[in-house]
C-alpha cells in the first residue's frame, strides 16, 4: 500500500472456508462424549466460579468502504498519469478516510491489444492508472463493464496482468468463469468482506466473446442465465463472510431513474445475502437508500471522467458503514468534477446538491430510507 496513505490499514485478504473450518474444530474438541456423566469433571460448588473465563478475542467493529463511480484516463486526464500520485488528489482525502474503497474501472488498463471494431467509444490506460487509484486510497476495482474488454481478449489479459503487480485488486473478470465469478474478500476490523463485481449492459453482439465461461476469459455479467451463476456466488459468499458487497454495472445512459428490472434484480441479490448492491453506468447520478438493513445505489454518476458540465459532471462519494450482514449508516458526499477529477461541495452548495439526489427517490417512484427499516 503507498505509505501516504491516511487511513487506518486494518484488513487483510482471507482464505474462504478457514472461520468455518476453526469453529467445527473448536465444537468437536468441546462437545462431551456419549458416555460422558453430567457431572464428571465439575468444579466443587463455589470453586473457581468467582472470575468469568475472559476471551482473548475482541469483538468485531463495524467498519466503511467508500465508493465511488466510472472511472477512465482517456483524453485531457491522461497527462495527470504524469504523476500519479497526485493524479486524484482533490478526492483521495474522502477515499482514504474509509477502510476500504471501490470504484468501478471503465478502461482496459493495457497498452497492447486492437480495438474492437465498430465500437464507437473504446477506453485503455497504462498501468499507471492503477497507480493512480492506489495513491488516492482505492483498494479495489471492478472491469466488469462495457469497456472492459474494448481491447479484445488480448487487452483483457494484459489488463489482468496489470491488476496481478497491483495493490488495486481488479474484480468481475477473469481468465475463466471461476475467477471471473470470485469476489475480492478482506478483513477489516475482525468482519469479513466479500466484494463482487459484474456487468448488467452489454452490447448484444458482444455477449458471448466478452462473457467468461469455463474454458476462456472474459467478464462476469448477469445477462441472461449467467444471472444466476452470479446469484449462486452471492450466496456462497455469503454463508463464508459477514458481509457482500455486490457491484454493478447498470442502468441506462443519460436516465436519472433505474431500468425496471433493476429493482427485481436488486432484490434477488439482497435475498442471496449481498449487504449492499451499488452501481453506475448512465454516466448521471441516480437514487440510493436503505431497503431493509440493506444498501441500494442505483447509480454513482462519473468520477474520473472527461464529462465536467451539466449533469454528467455531479458525482460524489458513498460511504457505508457495515457490520455483520448490515448496512448501520449510509453518508452520501456531493462532488462537482473539475478537470476531469471530483472536487467536493462545500457549505450550502453540498446541501443543495444533495436535496436534489435524495429527491430522486421520489422522482422515480423507488421505497428507499434514509436509514435502515
Amino acid at each position: 500500500m503507498n505509505p501516504e496513505h491516511t487511513r487506518p490499514r486494518r484488513l487483510r485478504v482471507l482464505a474462504a472456508g478457514t472461520a468455518t473450518l476453526a469453529f467445527a474444530l473448536s465444537a468437536a474438541c468441546s462437545s462431551a462424549g456419549p458416555n460422558t456423566s453430567p457431572d464428571e469433571g465439575a468444579l466443587p460448588p463455589g470453586k473457581g466460579t468467582d472470575t468469568p473465563p475472559s476471551s482473548t478475542e475482541a469483538a468485531p467493529d463495524p467498519f466503511t468502504i467508500a465508493f465511488g463511480g466510472d472511472v477512465m484516463f482517456e483524453g485531457l486526464l491522461l497527462s495527470r498519469l504524469d504523476d500519479p500520485s497526485t493524479a486524484l488528489d482533490p478526492i483521495s482525502e474522502r477515499l482514504s478516510a474509509a477502510d476500504l474503497a471501490m470504484v468501478n474501472l471503465e478502461t482496459a488498463v493495457t497498452e497492447a491489444g486492437t480495438p474492437v471494431p465498430g465500437k464507437d467509444f473504446v477506453f485503455r490506460a497504462p498501468a499507471t492508472a492503477l497507480e493512480a487509484l492506489d495513491s488516492a486510497g482505492v483498494d479495489v476495482a471492478t472491469v466488469a463493464n462495457n469497456h472492459g474488454m474494448d481491447y479484445g481478449e488480448e487487452g483483457l489479459l494484459d489488463t489482468l496482468d496489470n491488476g496481478a503487480d497491483s495493490p488495486v485488486t481488479l474484480v468481475g473478470a477473469g481468465h475463466d468463469a471461476d475467477e471471473a465469478y470470485a469476489p475480492h474478500v478482506a478483513e477489516v476490523d475482525g468482519q469479513s468482506v466479500a466484494l463482487f463485481g459484474a456487468t448488467d449492459v452489454l452490447d448484444e453482439e458482444l455477449i458471448p466473446a466478452w462473457t467468461a465461461n469455463e474454458d476462456g476469459p472474459g467478464l462476469a455479467t448477469t445477462k441472461y442465465e449467467m444471472k444466476d451463476r452470479l446469484v449462486e456466488a452471492v450466496t456462497g459468499a455469503a454463508a463464508e463472510h459477514d458481509n457482500v458487497v455486490v457491484f454493478l454495472h447498470w442502468g441506462l445512459e443519460g436516465a436519472h431513474c433505474p431500468l425496471p428490472h433493476a429493482p427485481a434484480l436488486a432484490d434477488e441479490l439482497i435475498d442471496a445475502g449481498a449487504t449492499a448492491v451499488v452501481g453506475g453506468h448512465a454516466h448521471v447520478l441516480s437514487p440510493g437508500g436503505f431497503q431493509g438493513d440493506a444498501y441500494v445505489h442505483y447509480g454513482l454518476g462519473n468520477f474520473v471522467f472527461y464529462n465536467f458540465e451539466g449533469p454528467t459532471a455531479e458525482t460524489g462519494v458513498l460511504t457505508l458503514t457495515l457490520d455483520q450482514g448490515g448496512v448501520l449508516d449510509a453518508d452520501w458526499a456531493p462532488a462537482r468534477i473539475q478537470d476531469g477529477v471530483p472536487v467536493p461541495y462545500e457549505g450550502q452548495d453540498a446541501e443543495r446538491a444533495h436535496r436534489t439526489w435524495v429527491d430522486m427517490r421520489t422522482d422515480c417512484g423507488l421505497p428507499l430510507s434514509d436509514s435502515p427499516v
